[in-house]
Protein backbone atom coordinates (compact mmCIF):
# COMPACT_ATOMS: atom_id res chain seq x y z
CA UNK A 1 0.00 0.00 0.00
CA UNK A 2 1.34 3.41 -0.98
CA UNK A 3 0.36 6.91 0.16
CA UNK A 4 1.25 10.27 -1.38
CA UNK A 5 3.12 12.83 0.73
CA UNK A 6 2.40 16.49 -0.03
CA UNK A 7 4.64 18.87 1.92
CA UNK A 8 3.32 22.41 1.43
CA UNK A 9 5.48 23.96 4.16
CA UNK A 10 4.10 27.48 4.91
CA UNK A 11 0.57 28.27 3.72
CA UNK A 12 -1.74 31.17 4.37
CA UNK A 13 -4.84 30.42 6.48
CA UNK A 14 -7.34 30.33 3.60
CA UNK A 15 -5.04 28.40 1.28
CA UNK A 16 -4.25 25.76 3.90
CA UNK A 17 -7.94 25.04 4.52
CA UNK A 18 -8.64 25.07 0.78
CA UNK A 19 -5.81 22.63 0.11
CA UNK A 20 -7.18 20.14 2.61
CA UNK A 21 -10.61 20.25 0.98
CA UNK A 22 -9.17 20.03 -2.54
CA UNK A 23 -7.29 16.86 -1.58
CA UNK A 24 -10.46 15.40 -0.03
CA UNK A 25 -12.44 16.09 -3.23
CA UNK A 26 -9.72 14.58 -5.42
CA UNK A 27 -9.49 11.48 -3.24
CA UNK A 28 -13.27 11.12 -3.20
CA UNK A 29 -13.26 11.19 -6.99
CA UNK A 30 -10.50 8.58 -7.19
CA UNK A 31 -8.10 11.01 -8.88
CA UNK A 32 -5.33 10.73 -6.28
CA UNK A 33 -4.12 8.14 -3.75
CA UNK A 34 -4.50 8.34 0.01
CA UNK A 35 -2.51 11.39 1.04
CA UNK A 36 -0.59 12.76 4.01
CA UNK A 37 -0.44 16.56 3.80
CA UNK A 38 2.08 18.45 5.99
CA UNK A 39 2.13 22.22 6.37
CA UNK A 40 2.55 25.20 8.68
CA UNK A 41 0.36 28.27 8.83
CA UNK A 42 2.34 31.28 7.59
CA UNK A 43 0.67 33.58 10.15
CA UNK A 44 -0.91 33.19 13.60
CA UNK A 45 -4.40 31.81 12.96
CA UNK A 46 -7.43 30.58 14.82
CA UNK A 47 -9.01 27.62 13.08
CA UNK A 48 -12.75 27.60 13.83
CA UNK A 49 -14.66 24.35 13.95
CA UNK A 50 -17.23 24.04 11.16
CA UNK A 51 -20.21 24.66 13.47
CA UNK A 52 -18.72 27.28 15.81
CA UNK A 53 -19.84 30.86 16.25
CA UNK A 54 -16.79 33.09 15.79
CA UNK A 55 -17.67 35.67 18.44
CA UNK A 56 -18.39 32.99 21.04
CA UNK A 57 -15.15 31.12 20.37
CA UNK A 58 -12.68 33.95 19.80
CA UNK A 59 -11.95 37.31 21.41
CA UNK A 60 -12.19 39.16 18.12
CA UNK A 61 -10.75 42.41 19.49
CA UNK A 62 -7.71 40.55 20.85
CA UNK A 63 -7.28 38.69 17.57
CA UNK A 64 -7.25 41.96 15.63
CA UNK A 65 -4.87 43.61 18.11
CA UNK A 66 -2.45 40.68 18.07
CA UNK A 67 -2.56 40.06 14.31
CA UNK A 68 -4.32 36.68 14.50
CA UNK A 69 -6.30 35.63 11.41
CA UNK A 70 -9.41 33.45 11.41
CA UNK A 71 -10.35 30.60 9.11
CA UNK A 72 -13.28 28.17 9.26
CA UNK A 73 -12.17 24.59 8.69
CA UNK A 74 -14.01 21.65 7.17
CA UNK A 75 -14.16 19.59 10.37
CA UNK A 76 -16.05 20.19 13.59
CA UNK A 77 -14.73 20.56 17.10
CA UNK A 78 -13.34 23.49 19.05
CA UNK A 79 -11.39 26.51 17.88
CA UNK A 80 -7.63 26.03 17.97
CA UNK A 81 -4.73 28.45 17.73
CA UNK A 82 -2.01 27.72 15.16
CA UNK A 83 1.10 29.61 14.14
CA UNK A 84 4.25 29.14 12.02
CA UNK A 85 5.95 27.14 14.78
CA UNK A 86 3.42 24.33 14.75
CA UNK A 87 3.40 21.45 12.28
CA UNK A 88 -0.04 20.52 10.95
CA UNK A 89 -0.82 17.15 9.40
CA UNK A 90 -3.83 16.08 7.34
CA UNK A 91 -4.49 12.43 6.54
CA UNK A 92 -6.95 11.89 3.66
CA UNK A 93 -7.90 8.26 3.18
CA UNK A 94 -10.78 6.22 1.77
CA UNK A 95 -13.42 5.46 4.36
CA UNK A 96 -13.55 1.76 3.53
CA UNK A 97 -9.91 1.32 4.54
CA UNK A 98 -10.48 2.84 8.00
CA UNK A 99 -12.41 1.50 11.00
CA UNK A 100 -16.13 2.24 10.88
CA UNK A 101 -16.15 3.86 14.32
CA UNK A 102 -14.68 7.39 14.33
CA UNK A 103 -13.04 6.74 17.70
CA UNK A 104 -11.11 3.78 16.30
CA UNK A 105 -10.03 5.87 13.31
CA UNK A 106 -8.80 8.60 15.66
CA UNK A 107 -6.79 5.98 17.55
CA UNK A 108 -5.26 4.55 14.36
CA UNK A 109 -4.30 7.86 12.77
CA UNK A 110 -3.13 9.47 16.02
CA UNK A 111 -0.85 6.46 16.39
CA UNK A 112 1.10 7.96 13.48
CA UNK A 113 1.81 11.00 15.66
CA UNK A 114 2.61 8.82 18.69
CA UNK A 115 5.14 6.76 16.73
CA UNK A 116 6.59 9.91 15.17
CA UNK A 117 7.19 11.38 18.62
CA UNK A 118 8.79 8.12 19.69
CA UNK A 119 11.17 8.52 16.74
CA UNK A 120 12.17 11.83 18.34
CA UNK A 121 12.81 10.12 21.67
CA UNK A 122 9.57 11.02 23.47
CA UNK A 123 7.25 8.62 25.26
CA UNK A 124 3.93 9.71 23.77
CA UNK A 125 0.49 8.21 24.38
CA UNK A 126 -2.91 8.52 22.73
CA UNK A 127 -5.73 9.84 24.90
CA UNK A 128 -9.27 9.46 23.57
CA UNK A 129 -11.05 11.18 22.01
CA UNK A 130 -8.38 12.80 19.84
CA UNK A 131 -5.30 13.94 21.80
CA UNK A 132 -1.67 12.86 22.01
CA UNK A 133 0.11 13.43 25.31
CA UNK A 134 3.70 13.53 26.49
CA UNK A 135 4.19 13.31 30.24
CA UNK A 136 0.44 13.71 30.71
CA UNK A 137 0.36 17.03 28.81
CA UNK A 138 -1.20 17.66 25.42
CA UNK A 139 1.21 18.06 22.51
CA UNK A 140 -1.19 17.25 19.65
CA UNK A 141 -4.92 17.42 19.02
CA UNK A 142 -6.96 16.48 15.97
CA UNK A 143 -10.36 16.71 14.30
CA UNK A 144 -12.09 14.54 11.73
CA UNK A 145 -14.70 14.72 9.00
CA UNK A 146 -16.14 12.10 6.63
CA UNK A 147 -17.39 13.12 3.19
CA UNK A 148 -17.54 11.63 -0.31
CA UNK A 149 -16.45 8.21 1.00
CA UNK A 150 -13.29 9.73 2.47
CA UNK A 151 -12.00 10.32 5.99
CA UNK A 152 -10.09 13.56 6.53
CA UNK A 153 -8.29 13.90 9.85
CA UNK A 154 -6.10 16.88 10.58
CA UNK A 155 -4.22 17.88 13.68
CA UNK A 156 -1.48 20.03 15.12
CA UNK A 157 1.88 19.13 16.61
CA UNK A 158 3.32 21.78 18.91
CA UNK A 159 6.96 22.26 17.99
CA UNK A 160 7.00 25.63 19.70
CA UNK A 161 4.17 28.13 20.02
CA UNK A 162 3.12 31.50 21.38
CA UNK A 163 0.99 30.58 24.39
CA UNK A 164 0.42 34.25 25.21
CA UNK A 165 -1.39 34.81 21.93
CA UNK A 166 -3.13 31.45 22.16
CA UNK A 167 -4.84 32.10 25.47
CA UNK A 168 -5.46 35.77 24.69
CA UNK A 169 -7.61 34.99 21.65
CA UNK A 170 -9.35 31.71 22.50
CA UNK A 171 -12.56 32.04 24.50
CA UNK A 172 -13.35 28.35 24.23
CA UNK A 173 -10.03 26.88 25.39
CA UNK A 174 -10.66 23.93 27.68
CA UNK A 175 -7.04 23.68 28.79
CA UNK A 176 -4.68 25.66 30.95
CA UNK A 177 -1.07 26.41 30.06
CA UNK A 178 0.08 23.74 32.53
CA UNK A 179 -1.82 21.07 30.61
CA UNK A 180 0.09 21.68 27.37
CA UNK A 181 3.62 21.04 26.18
CA UNK A 182 5.73 21.26 23.04
CA UNK A 183 8.69 19.53 21.43
CA UNK A 184 10.92 22.42 22.47
CA UNK A 185 9.90 22.07 26.11
CA UNK A 186 10.31 18.29 26.12
CA UNK A 187 13.61 18.16 24.22
CA UNK A 188 15.14 21.32 25.66
CA UNK A 189 15.62 22.84 22.19
CA UNK A 190 13.61 23.36 19.03
CA UNK A 191 14.37 20.44 16.70
CA UNK A 192 14.82 21.22 12.99
CA UNK A 193 11.44 21.15 11.27
CA UNK A 194 12.84 18.81 8.61
CA UNK A 195 13.65 16.31 11.36
CA UNK A 196 10.16 16.60 12.83
CA UNK A 197 8.58 16.04 9.42
CA UNK A 198 10.71 12.96 8.76
CA UNK A 199 9.74 11.52 12.13
CA UNK A 200 6.03 12.15 11.51
CA UNK A 201 6.18 10.53 8.07
CA UNK A 202 7.96 7.50 9.50
CA UNK A 203 5.39 7.34 12.29
CA UNK A 204 2.45 7.34 9.90
CA UNK A 205 4.17 4.82 7.65
CA UNK A 206 4.58 2.44 10.58
CA UNK A 207 1.06 3.02 11.93
CA UNK A 208 -0.57 2.45 8.55
CA UNK A 209 1.76 -0.24 7.22
CA UNK A 210 2.19 1.93 4.14
CA UNK A 211 4.98 3.39 2.04
CA UNK A 212 4.60 7.17 1.94
CA UNK A 213 6.01 8.56 -1.28
CA UNK A 214 6.77 12.27 -1.91
CA UNK A 215 4.42 13.80 -4.45
CA UNK A 216 2.66 17.03 -5.30
CA UNK A 217 -0.80 18.41 -5.94
CA UNK A 218 -2.31 17.73 -9.36
CA UNK A 219 -3.26 20.58 -11.66
CA UNK A 220 -6.94 19.96 -10.86
CA UNK A 221 -6.25 20.12 -7.13
CA UNK A 222 -4.37 23.40 -7.58
CA UNK A 223 -7.30 24.85 -9.54
CA UNK A 224 -9.70 23.71 -6.84
CA UNK A 225 -7.52 25.34 -4.18
CA UNK A 226 -7.67 28.67 -6.02
CA UNK A 227 -11.43 28.36 -6.47
CA UNK A 228 -12.01 27.47 -2.81
CA UNK A 229 -9.88 30.36 -1.59
CA UNK A 230 -11.86 32.76 -3.77
CA UNK A 231 -15.35 31.45 -3.09
CA UNK A 232 -15.13 30.03 0.42
CA UNK A 233 -12.13 30.11 2.73
CA UNK A 234 -10.92 33.55 1.73
CA UNK A 235 -14.39 35.07 2.05
CA UNK A 236 -15.14 36.73 5.42
CA UNK A 237 -18.83 36.01 4.87
CA UNK A 238 -18.02 32.29 5.12
CA UNK A 239 -15.61 32.64 8.04
CA UNK A 240 -18.16 34.64 10.05
CA UNK A 241 -21.28 32.88 8.80
CA UNK A 242 -22.17 31.83 12.37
Amino acid sequence: MSWRLVDSDALGPARSAATDEAILLARGGGAVPDTLHLYRRSAPTVSLGYFQRAAESVDLAAAERLGVALVRRLSGGSAIYTDPEQLIYTAVVTEDSMPEAPQETFALLCRGVVLGLQELGLAATFKPVNDVLVGGRKISGSAQVRRHGVVLQHGTLLVRTDYRRMFAVLRSSKRSRDEMTSLTEELGTAPPLSEVKRAVVRGFSAALGAEIVPGRLTDDEKKNVDDLVRTKYGDPAYTFRL
